[in-house]
């Protein structure tokens, strides 16, 4: 394993954790928002903007956009 592969695996946790930190914000908004929302409708669409996000950000990865970053 070499530094910059150490380095992400000891942020792993913390990584993984505001991920679901902003998973948790966008439902509890969207409970504020639309309080008689349905839940796993909510959820369902958030994931699917999180994951259509992470594919532009893989696409951006392999164009090489933050080589330089």
């Amino acid at each position: 394993m070499d530094v910059i592969e150490k380095d992400i695996a000891n942020r792993r946790t913390e990584i993984a954790a505001s991920m679901r930190d902003l998973f948790k914000i966008n439902m509890k908004i969207t409970d504020w928002d639309v309080p008689e929302a349905n839940h796993h409708e909510a959820a369902e669409l958030i994931v699917a903007i999180f994951q259509e996000v992470l594919d532009e950000i893989k696409e951006d990865v392999k164009a090489g956009r933050y080589d330089n970053y």
